[in-house]
């Protein structure tokens, strides 16, 4: 709007993810076209996502963090000074004077200030080498300091705490986590929580110190950190220490102006979130005491209090006397939810606990005498957080014990969408409830999830809702007649299973005939689109034999419905080289052929690993070493171990009979056995197996999609089981089968599972889904309910007779190799940001290279492609 001297202004005094929230609470109530907006922003940047700061080291760039659409901005009318903080406040002239000089005259005034890290009083606590984890120029610090050390700390062992230790070993340094308190995470989580948290964090290789504090920075003659002095007498050699030991409300601009405070910091308002100083001065955020005593130093509290300050603004009713501190993070991968009373302060409460310490996992539910769920705590797989915190305050329809044990253990009841009442929050972020997003579907004709998102704000905060949204918006759409489109893609309106059955009947042998015939009438004749075109490769590739097409993925039509990966046979790694992962069946390896792996490794000066699934990566590779790299090891008489693929990875072993005295039968004959089977295989995700010997289950057999235990009298066959993001334990298929029997369950397994799994879609994830569960797979796979036993095997047989190493054919065919270049208009001339620098007597990637540009070349290693 064009302000006039008439026109009432608000200034808002910070500019992070609450004060972006509130400039479009304003704009939502139309205040924007009334009143001039001022917005004086500290940081060099407007309003970015704090919550996923730590993304930036997993490569998001800080404007892919922006939360500022310049142009909502722009067309609001909105005064936004980037760079030019509030140095004072004079209430009495109800002026606000920033660092620049320029003074705004307010009518309303808006402190959003947030909080500054809290840093320990200890000497040295500012030497050189000493961070704090708070903004993104703190993360382009520690990120450019790290490149010249080895060891670093990390003082706090919270929230933020754990993501600067994340960082810390993402930028390939020697993590140490300080924490004063007795356990991780003390404020979300109890001891049982602690403990797998910290067995999981302990196994990445981070090195944890709880129930200890930072007596005193040691530093150098040159003045730069050193190490670490503790409380219990002990030292850590650290050339960086970066403090994240909590936050402290930013209210020193308030202390400033008179505006009383807590006893502990915060600006004490009201519940319409006043200052209880002075009604024309609004305090929102971590920089906030809001009437219930209490300073909340998580988002989505701040986003309500943004609001509250704009509805009160605007003269409607509103108030906020306090706020759900549920929260659910992935901390180094490891899922983390809390919710209600996680910790079981309410009178005469229970717990139901589930804890498997081998596996990570600890679920904790804190019910009520009368059977109200009163809040929880997950650690290791925060699935059902969604629902849970959304059922919290009401007694479940089913029983407490259900709704802890994990998939496989114990059938647990699956509660969807219809089981929470519509009072229900949902997005805790912006305090939406189940009834809110049904109506937006019902009143406002939303249809999808975007839709919703946009008309509600559900799922825009933190994200953890998003997979409860989009259960809510299926079965309201279909609860209401509504045909819910769950086609593949804008190109498809069939499924991946319907598809797979389209192509094995009419033996369709290329994706545009698919298209063509079978798409949706927009797609015919076009491209398609980078969904289909690799599930449907999938698809081609794993019934190959039977409807007559190549199983090569690189022959004709099929090179270009390929991902990245499966493009040049090898997985692209973050500095844009490649891995070479030849297979190593059952992880059993000679003498001779390691030899051959270490002088390739050598030779081309490779970073080399031996993985968990029991074989050997080398990475650092160009695109145009490749075929060079598996000449050597196909002469050798390695093949591809289709590291790059949905397809088979490892079937890993234990020694078994051979070797171990507890062995009761020969697993690594058998592992290897069943990988060279189903090498190979392409399905609608990647397939891990494992082989154990004995009941004592060395090669982990539970958490493979297929996975095997020997018996006194055979074998026991698992199925459905996944050790990754989220962990399930297989579940019994059979049990006490003979090798024959073995195989060919596992034959039936594998290709009823190709055929009606979406895309995408682990075994963990597809038995769960699929109708009747593992019941109704026994019944197909074990008892042939379905009749097509006899072609799931004749499928699996064809499969293993046409099987061709990808790599052997690759390497002999002089059109195929012309693919393996960076520039295909200079084939000679390697990448040039593609460089590494020495690490542990190996390589690692040069990270700064991609993001700063070449370095001179005498600090590049030798073989790297800048020269």
């Amino acid at each position: 709007m064009t302000a006039t001297a008439a026109t009432p202004t608000i200034v808002l005094v910070g500019h992070g993810m609450v004060g972006q929230r509130f400039l479009e609470a304003l704009a939502e109530r139309g205040l924007t076209a009334t009143h001039r907006v001022v917005v004086l922003c500290e940081e060099p940047r407007p309003a970015y996502d704090r919550v996923q700061l730590t993304s930036y080291f997993s490569g998001k760039t800080p404007e892919d963090l922006s939360l500022t659409d310049m142009e909502f901005i722009k067309d609001h009318g909105i005064e936004l000074y980037v760079g030019d903080p509030a140095e004072s406040v004079d209430r009495a002239a109800k002026t606000v004077t920033a660092r620049s000089g320029q003074v705004f005259a307010y009518d309303t005034l808006v402190l959003a200030t947030g909080s500054y890290p809290f840093v320990p009083p200890v000497p040295n606590k500012d030497a050189d080498g000493c961070f704090v984890y708070r903004t993104i120029e703190d993360l382009l610090a520690i990120e450019e300091y790290a490149q010249k050390v080895r060891v670093g700390a990390v003082v706090g062992g919270g929230l933020l705490g754990l993501e600067a230790a994340g960082a810390l070993k993402g930028l390939g340094v020697e993590t140490h986590i300080v924490e004063f308190a007795p356990r991780l995470m003390p404020v979300q989580v109890d001891e049982g929580g602690g403990a797998a948290l910290l067995r999981t964090i302990e196994d990445m290789g981070l090195s944890v110190h709880t129930g200890v504090g930072t007596q005193e920075i040691v530093v150098g003659e040159d003045g730069a950190v050193t190490g670490m002095k503790l409380s219990d007498g002990s030292e850590l050699s650290a050339g960086m220490v970066v403090f994240s030991a909590g936050v402290r409300p930013r209210d020193q601009l308030a202390r400033d102006c008179g505006l009383a405070v807590g006893e502990r910091g915060g600006i004490a308002v009201d519940e319409q979130c006043r200052t209880v100083t002075d009604p024309r001065v609004f305090a929102i955020g971590e920089c906030a005491l809001a009437s219930d005593g209490r300073v909340y130093g998580l988002v989505a509290p701040g986003y309500e209090q943004a609001a509250t300050a704009a509805a009160t603004i605007a003269a409607d009713e509103a108030s906020f006397t306090g706020a759900d501190l549920s929260t659910k993070l992935k901390l180094l991968g490891v899922d983390v939810a809390s919710f209600g009373d996680a910790h079981g302060t309410t009178e005469d409460c229970l717990d139901v606990v589930y804890s498997d310490s081998r596996a990570g996992l600890y679920k904790k539910l804190v019910i009520g005498r009368d059977g109200t769920l009163l809040g929880g705590i997950l650690v290791g797989d925060a699935e059902a957080y969604g629902t849970l915190r959304a059922l919290t305050g009401s007694v479940p329809p089913i029983s407490p014990e259900s709704l802890v044990l994990p998939a496989g253990a114990g059938a647990p009841a699956q509660l969807g969408p219809s089981a929470l009442p519509d009072d229900a929050i949902i997005c805790s972020c912006h305090n939406v409830s189940k009834g809110t997003i049904r109506g937006a579907v019902t009143d406002h004709q939303c249809t999808t999830v975007p839709e919703v998102k946009k008309c509600t704000k559900a799922g825009t905060g933190c994200g953890s809702c998003v997979k409860v949204l989009g259960q809510l918006v299926t079965a309201e759409l279909e609860a209401s007649g509504i045909e819910v489109d769950k086609g593949l893609c804008a190109c498809f309106s069939q499924t991946r299973e319907e598809l797979y059955e389209i192509v094995l009947a009419l033996r369709i042998t290329t994706y545009q005939d698919l298209l063509d015939r079978y798409g949706r009438e927009s797609a015919r004749r076009t491209d398609g689109c980078d969904v289909c075109k690799p599930a449907v490769a999938s698809i081609i590739a794993s019934l190959a034999p039977t409807i007559g097409a190549s199983g090569y993925v690189l022959d004709d039509e099929q090179a270009a419905l390929q991902e990245t990966n499966d493009h040049f046979l090898a997985n692209l790694q973050k500095n844009g080289s490649y891995s070479v992962v030849p297979r190593i069946p059952g992880g059993e390896i000679t003498p001779e052929k390691l030899i051959v792996i270490g002088e390739i490794a050598r030779d081309f000066g490779l970073y080399t690993k031996i993985t968990g699934g029991q074989r050997i990566d080398m990475f650092g590779a160009r695109v145009e070493q490749l075929p060079l790299i598996w000449a050597r090891l196909v002469d050798a008489g390695f093949e591809s171990g289709h590291a790059y693929g949905k397809a088979l990875r490892t079937v890993k072993s234990c020694v078994g009979s051979t070797w171990c005295r507890y062995g009761v039968q020969d697993s690594v004959r058998m592992a290897i056995d069943l990988e060279l089977r189903y090498r190979g295989l392409r399905s609608p995700h990647k397939l891990k197996s494992a082989v154990s010997g004995c009941q004592r289950e060395c090669a982990e057999a539970q958490s493979k999609d297929f996975g095997v235990i020997a018996t006194a009298n055979g074998w026991n066959l698992y199925v459905g089981g996944n050790g990754g993001a989220t962990p399930r334990h297989a579940d019994l298929l059979a049990q006490d089968l003979s090798d024959a029997e073995l195989i060919r369950l596992i034959d039936r397994f594998l290709m009823f599972y190709i055929r009606t799994a979406d895309r995408l879609e682990r075994t963990s994830t597809w038995l769960e889904r699929i109708p009747g569960g593992l019941d109704h797979v026994r019944d197909v796979v074990v008892h042939d309910s379905l009749g097509i036993c006899d072609e799931l095997e004749q499928l699996m047989r064809a499969h293993v007779a046409h099987y061709r190493d990808e790599w052997a054919e690759t390497i002999n065919d002089p059109e195929k190799l012309a693919r393996f270049v960076s520039f295909i208009n200079a084939p000679d001339t390697p990448d040039p940001v593609v460089g590494f620098v020495p690490e542990r007597d190996q390589i690692k990637p040069d990270l700064p290279l991609l993001t700063i540009g070449l370095r001179p070349a005498e600090e590049v290693l030798e073989g790297s492609a800048q020269r």
